[in-house]
């Protein structure tokens, strides 16, 4: 029996069960997008070969990543990149609310020049994308222990800022599809007063091409709007709870004018 005649035949099946099925279609782009990362996870750690542990890597992958936009019917609309600090490092807070949120970063980072941002520790035995995003210079920290993970951010942060490398965190520490902006932790502010860098709000409009519970994943326009810097300078560490507040509730607010935005279109 000739196989290769099963190809075009597989092809048409595939093809029925996508355009006619939302939950195919749904796990059929999330591996798609699964499948991307790994591709350009192995290509990153082959480069790194020759220059290990360097945030060069992380554009790499995030050049490299953006193709996976196209393929599973992702278009980004990106506002407010005249407000990224050219002269300064800067910490970035983003919301987190869903695994795509690193194509977004993919997108993102080209108009950062030169960033890194901080993952959690245990990522790296997730092959092959952690031992990528240790070679990219990721800051990895153990999330169990609060002192040293202080510790490795502080130490990080003055090598950064020496550096103009921008940071990013995500300050809710863990994603959430609930459409909601949760209460941030304080690492990352420490930072940014300690060091004396700016904060840098990155907000994610809600992801409304996508329904987990209904596994439905249409084609669709994500935004991402770059708000303006909040300066620390003059702050200490007495203005730690005021610093959090006022960034979440611009973040609030502006997710809430994306989302009603679109909503009216």
């Amino acid at each position: 029996m000739n196989y290769i005649y099963l190809f075009p035949i597989l092809g048409i099946i595939i093809s029925y069960c996508y355009s006619t099925s939302d939950k195919f279609k749904y796990y059929t782009k999330y591996i798609i997008y699964s499948f991307v990362c790994i591709v350009v996870s192995i290509i990153v750690l082959i480069v790194s070969i020759g220059r290990p542990r360097n945030v060069k890597n992380a554009m790499l992958s995030c050049i490299l990543g953006q193709v996976a936009s196209p393929l599973i019917g992702i278009e980004w609309e990106i506002n407010g990149s005249e407000n990224v600090p050219k002269d300064e490092a800067c910490i970035i807070m983003a919301n987190h609310q869903s695994a795509l949120d690193i194509l977004g970063m993919f997108h993102l980072w080209p108009y950062f020049r030169s960033a890194t941002a901080v993952a959690k520790k245990e990522l790296v035995y997730f092959v092959p994308f952690g031992p990528c995003l240790y070679a990219s210079g990721l800051l990895l920290i153990p999330r169990s222990q609060s002192e040293k993970s202080k510790k490795i951010l502080n130490d990080a942060v003055e090598v950064f800022k020496k550096e103009n490398t921008h940071i990013w965190l995500f300050p809710e520490g863990t994603r959430r599809s609930d459409g909601q902006i949760h209460e941030f932790k304080k690492g990352g502010f420490h930072m940014a007063l300690s060091a004396h860098l700016p904060i840098l709000p990155v907000v994610y409009g809600a992801y409304d091409f996508i329904n987990h519970k209904e596994k439905r994943f249409d084609s669709g326009k994500q935004v991402i709007n770059i708000l303006p810097p909040i300066s620390t300078k003059g702050k200490s560490i007495e203005d730690l709870d005021a610093l959090i507040k006022e960034t979440r509730s611009k973040m609030i607010e502006n997710y809430n004018e994306i989302n009603n935005t679109k909503l009216n279109l």
